[in-house]
């Protein structure tokens, strides 16, 4: 069973994994990334794969789970700005 804490964390990044949803539909689309910015993305992504690894580090679950899943969309949205420039 979840506690409070655990709960309290996979909404937090429920709400800002799904953020990223809007955007990769809208590439997909539309099929053209030319605002979406490599830098931001980049650097989004690297902070997201240290957050993993320090979810990793304290065996938090939410923390795992959720950037798992926000690094797969920053990086599906980097590759889709790379195929739709």
């Amino acid at each position: 069973m979840l506690d409070y804490a655990n709960l309290l964390g996979l909404s937090a990044g429920t709400l800002t994994t799904a953020a990223f949803v809007p955007q990769a539909l809208k590439i997909w689309q539309s099929k053209s990334a030319a605002d979406v910015s490599y830098s931001m993305f980049f650097i989004f992504s690297a902070g997201v794969f240290l957050w993993l690894l320090y979810g990793i580090a304290i065996d938090a679950a939410p923390v795992i789970i959720t950037n798992v899943i926000t690094l797969a969309l920053a990086i599906l949205i980097i590759v889709l700005k790379i195929r739709y420039r």
